[in-house]
C-alpha cells in the first residue's frame, strides 16, 4: 500500500509572505497602523525561523516586517502599477481584499530591486494565492504579477 505523499514543511520565507498578506489585510479592514500589525503578528503568530509551536508560524520575521512596511510605504504605487495591469473593467475597489492586500505584498517585493528574482517571486505569490482562493484570483494575480514584474524589472526578461 502506498502512503500519501506528505506536502514538505512551508519554508519561513514563504510563511513570512503568507503572513504578510494577512497583515496587510488586517491593516486595511481594521484601520490599523502597518507597525501595530506588524507588532502585533511579531508578538502573538508569528516565530522566528526553526519549530513554531503554540499555533505561530515559523515566520522569516525581516522578510515579513520588510514587505509590510514597503507595501505601505510605496502603496500609492503599487497600487497605481495593479491598477494599470487589471482589465479596464476591474477596478482597484472591486477586487476581493484577500486579492489587492497579495498583490500589494507581492508588489512590495518585486519594487525591491535587489530583491529574489521576479520570477521567483511571482511564483511564490501565486502559491500563496492558491493556498486562498480556488476560482479564478490565481490567475488574475498572475497576469497582473507579470505585467508590474515586466514594468519594475525589464532586465529580467528577455527580448519577446
Amino acid at each position: 500500500m502506498t502512503q500519501p505523499v506528505q506536502n514538505p514543511k512551508p519554508r519561513p520565507r514563504t510563511l513570512s509572505r503568507v503572513a504578510a498578506v494577512q497583515a496587510l489585510y488586517q491593516a486595511e479592514q481594521a484601520a490599523q497602523s502597518p507597525e501595530a500589525v506588524i507588532d502585533q503578528f511579531i508578538r502573538h503568530r508569528l516565530q522566528a525561523g526553526g519549530e513554531a509551536d503554540d499555533g505561530q508560524l515559523a515566520a522569516h520575521i525581516p522578510l515579513f516586517a520588510q514587505i509590510v512596511r514597503t507595501a505601505t510605504d510605496q502603496q500609492d504605487t503599487i497600487d497605481t502599477l495593479i491598477a494599470n495591469a487589471l482589465p479596464a473593467t476591474w477596478p482597484m475597489d472591486r477586487l476581493d481584499p484577500v486579492l489587492r492586500a497579495l498583490l500589494r505584498a507581492a508588489g512590495a517585493e518585486l519594487f525591491a530591486a535587489d530583491g529574489p528574482p521576479a520570477k521567483v517571486v511571482i511564483n511564490e505569490y501565486l502559491d500563496v494565492a492558491h493556498s486562498f482562493f480556488s476560482g479564478e484570483e490565481p490567475r488574475l494575480a498572475n497576469g497582473v504579477l507579470d505585467q508590474i514584474a515586466h514594468h519594475l524589472r525589464p532586465t529580467e526578461f528577455s527580448p519577446a
